[in-house]
């Protein structure tokens, strides 16, 4: 019973792991792209004529404590913003964000492979981020050009807060400005939206504000790729599935974001408001995600202003912790979130004085093994006395092997007479179920792994471990083509401890037992070599306390 109860333990794993290796979340559909030549900066906009451009010489003109300038504006022009943590380039028309690099993140392993870029939209494929007020009477276009205060910022610790400011007069009388405020030592930028009515009568509309990405195949384990909002306290995550043929969510909205497997974009209201967030995948491969608040009204020479957070940089739990307004819950792992961020927080506390991830996982591992240590040794004992009783156990299953119910009941008294459980061995197991899967969704998707070295030839301990790189393709692994070292010394110490454990009574049970180090082998050999590491250093614990119960007394 307790074989039949372990190997049923073992196979609702393989099936658990299996289906989110090759059934989870799908890739995203691959948008192929045709060559073409890059217009003009101003080619996009004669065919539809621009906001402002018909606006009066330059003038200054304030309603209340609002001053806006209204410039005539008809080319595009971009600031660059230059801080200590991106580069990025801002045009003013839209105004948008045509390009956001991390500076401390690389595309590869190499440092001098390119930055991390965050805007994948292309000229002529929309915006990267779009913004505005739209009235029953004009929807203002999203090409719109505004007037720009600035040619360049930098920021550094002497000058560590900038502002840019976007204006524009719109034909129904509105004056419209956008502000966005940056930090030298934040992936936070603030924006503050302005809408003043120079008219003489009363206005109503609705602010807008959005997101628009080329969907990204999904690359890491138990990462979410999609648009994640968080709506009435809840993280409601949509992927491409979900937004095929749109989705409206209603409610109170905290913030919109676009996640891929190590990086965020997220606008984020100030304060969490009623409104709505409409999501949308796209025929040429974009996800569009837009944030619209509750509609105001604005009266005769009175003014409005919505203002928000954008949060351009890495899914890294402590910084999202520091921005606020609950943007860490984008880091879900799922039923075993309650468990996973204490255990990511453990080992990023290690890596703070051992500076080496790989290090780190190892401690984690000890320190998992031996809060576990009471449950797992009274496991390998209980499977100890098991052993000892399976010449009588075969006796009883041959004696009546014709009547079930008297099989039953002997091998019951059997247990009875030597006071052994048959559960015991399988109950502790169970127990560490949810710990292992945290600790399989931490070490799998974490951005503390990315291209975070260990030894020798281990540098990314977020990608598959290989020695030597072959130019040929292996069957069943994925590029790096090479020696995966990790993956077979983890199976090589998973069948040793399957040599060491007491075999079933079964001949076909235990022959089942011994395939699984071959079937966790090849499962494993496409897993971060993060993941990887936890597994052999666990296998390597777990032998090295089997032997102690075997040495010991009988």
């Amino acid at each position: 019973m307790e074989k039949r109860t372990i190997i049923a333990f073992v196979l609702s794993f393989v099936v658990l792991v299996g289906w989110s290796v090759f059934f989870g979340p799908k890739q995203a559909p691959k948008v192929e792209e045709s060559a073409s030549v890059k217009a003009p900066a101003n080619a996009s906009l004669q065919a539809e004529k621009p906001m402002g451009s018909t606006s009066p010489p330059p003038s200054t003109q304030t309603v209340g404590q609002t001053q806006i300038q209204k410039i005539p504006a008809t080319v595009e022009k971009e600031v660059v913003v230059d801080t200590s943590l991106y580069r990025a380039v801002f045009s003013n028309v839209g105004p948008t964000i045509k390009s956001f690099k991390l500076k401390k993140y690389y595309q590869t392993t190499d440092p001098d492979s390119p930055l991390v870029e965050l805007v994948n939209i292309k000229d002529g494929q929309g915006h990267f981020l779009f913004s505005g007020f739209k009235t029953p009477s004009f929807t203002q276009p999203k090409n719109t050009v505004y007037h720009v205060d600035e040619g360049a910022i930098k920021l550094s610790p002497d000058s560590p807060q900038n502002d840019l400011v976007f204006s524009v007069a719109s034909p129904d009388g509105l004056m419209i400005k956008q502000t966005f405020r940056f930090y030298e030592d934040q992936y936070r930028v603030g924006l503050a939206i302005d809408v003043v009515n120079k008219s003489e009568r009363q206005v109503s509309g609705a602010f807008s504000t959005g997101l628009k990405v080329m969907s990204q195949e999904k690359k890491g384990y138990y990462s979410f790729v999609g648009l994640a909002v968080f709506l009435n306290d809840k993280l409601e995550e949509l992927d491409t599935d979900d937004l095929s043929e749109g989705k409206v969510l209603q409610g109170r909205i905290g913030w919109m974001a676009y996640e891929n497997d190590y990086f965020i974009s997220a606008i984020v209201p100030e304060v969490p408001a009623k409104g709505m967030v409409e999501g949308r995948f796209l025929k040429s491969g974009a996800l569009e995600g837009t944030y619209r608040p509750s509609p105001v009204n604005i009266g005769p020479l009175q003014g409005v202003s919505s203002q928000y957070e954008l949060y351009l940089g890495p899914r890294d739990l402590g910084i999202l912790k520091k921005f606020g307004h609950n943007l860490d819950r984008a880091i879900n792992f799922g039923w075993t979130d309650v468990i996973a961020k204490p255990l990511l927080y453990v080992l990023r506390f290690f890596y703070k004085f051992i500076h080496n991830y790989g290090v780190s996982i190892i401690l984690l591992t000890i320190m998992v093994k031996i809060l576990f240590w009471p449950l797992t040794h009274k496991s390998y004992k209980s499977m100890k006395e098991m052993q000892k009783l399976q010449p009588r156990m075969a006796k009883i299953r041959e004696k009546y092997k014709n009547d079930k119910q008297k099989m039953n009941q002997e091998t019951m008294a059997l247990y009875k007479t030597y006071k052994v459980n048959p559960m015991g061995g399988c109950l502790p197991m169970i127990i560490q179920i949810p710990v292992f899967f945290a600790l399989f969704r931490v070490l799998g998707s974490s951005i503390e792994l990315r291209h975070a070295p260990f030894i020798l030839w281990i540098n990314d301990l977020a990608a598959p471990g290989r020695l030597f790189h072959f130019p040929f393709e292996i069957p069943f692994m994925s590029p790096p083509y090479g020696i995966p070292v990790l993956t077979l010394l983890m199976g090589a110490s998973m069948f040793l401890q399957q040599k060491m454990t007491p075999t079933p009574g079964d001949p076909a049970q235990a022959k089942i037992m011994m395939f699984l180090p071959v079937i966790f082998t090849f499962m494993f050999i496409n897993f971060p070599s993060g993941l990887v590491l936890y597994w052999l250093v666990n296998n390597l614990l777990s032998i090295g306390q089997q032997y102690r119960i075997h040495k010991g007394p009988s």
